[in-house]
């Protein structure tokens, strides 16, 4: 059994779609959500998903400590969504090709450090990009910079503003990451 801890900062809507998609699974469980921002609606949605959830103070929890939760939790994998702090290198080493992260672009393109949310959106449309999209990927120590497993590409259009382009990219990400994801664990079995 795969067992899925979620680091998340924000709403938490990919959480809920992704925990959703797994209900019930045969060999992929969604365990428990961590959140490094204590109001972060992520938590209230996994509350009501029935999912194990927790605030940790990223200034004041040392890898140890965290490591220490996800073995107590019998983590195998870490899904990053929407989290937007480097995960600490001890927990990659622990974890190694066992976190994966989506972002909002075409990666390499519009990726980093600062690189989230409409700030990519807003990147892309003021660069004056023909396309954007999502990209799946490993995590490493470097923002971004992991093996990438999938990319999606759409259409920007010359109307398109940071709201419209935000929510054709939110509807790839429901639609694939939970595949991806799948796909990935499976393939290790």
């Amino acid at each position: 059994m795969f067992r899925l801890a979620f680091f998340a900062s924000g709403s938490g809507t990919n959480v809920q779609n992704i925990c959703e998609y797994f209900n019930n699974h045969k060999f992929i469980k969604p365990e428990v959500v961590f959140s490094d921002k204590e109001k972060a609606q992520v938590l209230q949605r996994a509350n009501n998903l029935n999912i194990k959830s927790e605030y940790f103070n990223y200034s004041k929890t040392t890898p140890e400590d965290l490591f220490e939760k996800l073995k107590k939790n019998k983590v195998t994998h870490i899904i990053l969504a929407g989290y937007l702090r480097l995960v600490p290198a001890e927990i990659i080493k622990s974890f190694n090709n066992k976190i994966l992260n989506i972002h909002p672009s075409l990666l390499p393109k519009f990726g980093g450090k600062g690189f989230y949310g409409e700030y990519v959106h807003k990147s892309v449309i003021d660069s004056k990009e023909k396309e954007s999209g999502i990209t799946i990927h490993i995590v490493n120590e470097i923002y971004d910079q992991g093996r990438v497993l999938f990319q999606k590409s759409i259409s920007v259009y010359d109307d398109d503003d940071i709201n419209s382009l935000s929510s054709r990219i939110h509807d790839l990400e429901y639609k694939y990451y939970p595949q991806i994801i799948e796909k990935y664990l499976l393939n290790q079995l």
